[in-house]
C-alpha cells in the first residue's frame, strides 16, 4: 500500500499542464502515514524557526540537530492533521477570519493592516491562513481526542487547595525552562535506563555551566524545544503538577535531577520567578431595556425610541416599569430590566465597557451590541476581596490544564509511536 502511494504521488508530481513529463522532483525526507515531508518544507520551516531563534537570541544547534528537530515538529503536525481530517473537522472562513481578527487586534492592528505587514515582511499570506487554519483544525482535535474526556471533581479542587492554594499565591510566577527525554510507550529496561543516564549526563553538564536553550534545542523531545525549552511565565497552579512541588523548592538559575513521567524524564531549570498579589473582583448591579432592530424597525428608530424612554425616566417615570412595558428582553423585562449583579467579563464587550463609563444611578445614551440597542443604568458597585472564591476557579481550571497537558503530551508520544513513519536519514 505504501508503496502505491509513493509511485502514485511521484506520477502526480510529473503531470504539469495535461502533459506528463520529467521535471526536477522535491525530495522526499520522510512519509508520514499517507502524506510526504519534502525538502522545501523542511527547508523552509527551518529557515522560519531559525529567524524566529535568532530573533528571541536563543542558542542554534548545529544545522543537522535543528533540521531533525524541525522534522519530527512536521511529522507530528502532518499526523494531527491527517487526525483531524478523518475525523471530520472542518475550519469555516468565518471562523478563520474570526481568528485572523483577533490576532490583528492583538498587534493593534486592523486585518487589513496585519495583511499588509505580513506581505511587507516577505511572508505570504495564504501560507499565513493556511498555518492559522491549520492551527484552529488541531486545536479542535485536541479539544476532542482530550479536553472532552477531563473531568475535575469537588474533592480534587477541595485537595488542591489544602495541599497548594494559599490566598495570593495565585499571583507567584515562575519562569521555568523544560527539556523531556522520551521514552516511548512499552519501552524495554534497557531503554528506560538508556533515556535515563542520558538525562542524568544533560543534568550534570548543564549544572557545570553548559547553556539550556542550545541544550533544550540540540535534546528535548517536547514541543517547546525548538523555543529553547522556554515555558514562559505562568502561575503555580499553571505548571505541571509534575513540576510544581520541585518549582516552589528551587532557587532562580538552579536545575532540577530528573523527574520520571510516564512520557520519559524531564529536567526543569528555575529561570526566574515573581510577584504576589490578592484578588479583588468589581460587581455592578446593573438594569437595561432592549429594543430589537427587524424589518419595521431600523437603527435610528431604535435611537430614537430608547431616547424618548431615557427622556421619560429622567422627567420622573419609573424605569421598571417602562422596561416591563418596552422591553424585547423578556427575561429581563419581568424584572424590571434587572440583571443581577455582574461580575466583569459576564456581559458582552460593548454594553460592559458602557456600564462600566456610567457613575451609580447614570442612565447610558443608547448603546448597541450584536443583540440590539440598550439603555442602561448602574444601580450600585461592590468591590470586595475574592481570593477564596477566585481560587477555587483557579484550582479547578489547573487541575484541568494539567490533564490536559498531561495528556496532551502523553497522546503526541503515542501517535507518534503508532504511526507508520519512514525517515530517510541519508537526505537530511
Amino acid at each position: 500500500m505504501k508503496q502505491f502511494f509513493i509511485a502514485f504521488f511521484l506520477l502526480h508530481l510529473l503531470i504539469v499542464t495535461g502533459t506528463a513529463r520529467a521535471e526536477i522532483l522535491d525530495t522526499i525526507v520522510a512519509i508520514v502515514e499517507d502524506d510526504v515531508v519534502l525538502e522545501r518544507e523542511l527547508e523552509k520551516e527551518s529557515y522560519i524557526i531559525a529567524e524566529r531563534m535568532r530573533s528571541s537570541n536563543v542558542a542554534m544547534p548545529s544545522a543537522s540537530t535543528l533540521r531533525h528537530q524541525v522534522l519530527e515538529k512536521l511529522i507530528i503536525d502532518k499526523l494531527q492533521r491527517q487526525l483531524a481530517e478523518k475525523a471530520g473537522i472542518t475550519v469555516s472562513d468565518e471562523m478563520l477570519d474570526s481568528s485572523v481578527t483577533e490576532i490583528a487586534r492583538n498587534n493593534n492592528m486592523s486585518p487589513e493592516e496585519f495583511r499588509n505587514e505580513l506581505i511587507n515582511q516577505g511572508m505570504a499570506y495564504k501560507s499565513f491562513l493556511d498555518n492559522v487554519r491549520n492551527e484552529i483544525m488541531i486545536n479542535q482535535l485536541r479539544a476532542r481526542e482530550i479536553g472532552a474526556r477531563i473531568k475535575v471533581t469537588d474533592r480534587e479542587i477541595e485537595h488542591y487547595l489544602d495541599t497548594q492554594g494559599k490566598i495570593g499565591a495565585e499571583s507567584v510566577q515562575y519562569r521555568l525552562g523544560h527539556i523531556l527525554v522520551a521514552v516511548k510507550e512499552g519501552a524495554s529496561a534497557t531503554e528506560i535506563q538508556a533515556a535515563q543516564s542520558k538525562a542524568s549526563d544533560l543534568v550534570a553538564k548543564l549544572r557545570r555551566g553548559q547553556d539550556f536553550t542550545h541544550t533544550a534545542v540540540s535534546n528535548s523531545d517536547d514541543d517547546n524545544a525548538l523555543s529553547g525549552g522556554d515555558l514562559g511565565w505562568r502561575n503555580l497552579n499553571e505548571i505541571p503538577t509534575l513540576f510544581a512541588d520541585a518549582a516552589q523548592k528551587m532557587s532562580i538559575g538552579e536545575v532540577s535531577d530528573p523527574i520520571r513521567s510516564p512520557s520519559g524524564f524531564h529536567i526543569i531549570k528555575l529561570i526566574d520567578s515573581k510577584g504576589t498579589d490578592n484578588h479583588t473582583v468589581t460587581k455592578t448591579e446593573v438594569r437595561h431595556i432592549l429594543i430589537k432592530t427587524n424589518e419595521l424597525i431600523d437603527d435610528n428608530e431604535a435611537k430614537k425610541r430608547l431616547l424618548a424612554l431615557k427622556t421619560r425616566i429622567t422627567d420622573g417615570d419609573d424605569f421598571a416599569a417602562l422596561a416591563r412595558a418596552h422591553s424585547d428582553d423578556k427575561g429581563s423585562a419581568l424584572k424590571g430590566g434587572s440583571l443581577g449583579k455582574v461580575n466583569p467579563g459576564d456581559l458582552v464587550k460593548e454594553f460592559e465597557e458602557a456600564m462600566n463609563r456610567l457613575a451609580v444611578k447614570e442612565i447610558s445614551d443608547p448603546v448597541q451590541t450584536q443583540f440590539g440597542w440598550h439603555l442602561i443604568q448602574v444601580l450600585d458597585r461592590e468591590t470586595k476581596d475574592n481570593s477564596e472564591e477566585h481560587q477555587k476557579n483557579l484550582a479547578r481550571e489547573a487541575i484541568r490544564k494539567r490533564k490536559i497537558e498531561e495528556e496532551t503530551e502523553l497522546w503526541i508520544r503515542r501517535i507518534r509511536d503508532e504511526a507508520y513513519v519512514e525517515i530517510y536519514e541519508d537526505r537530511l
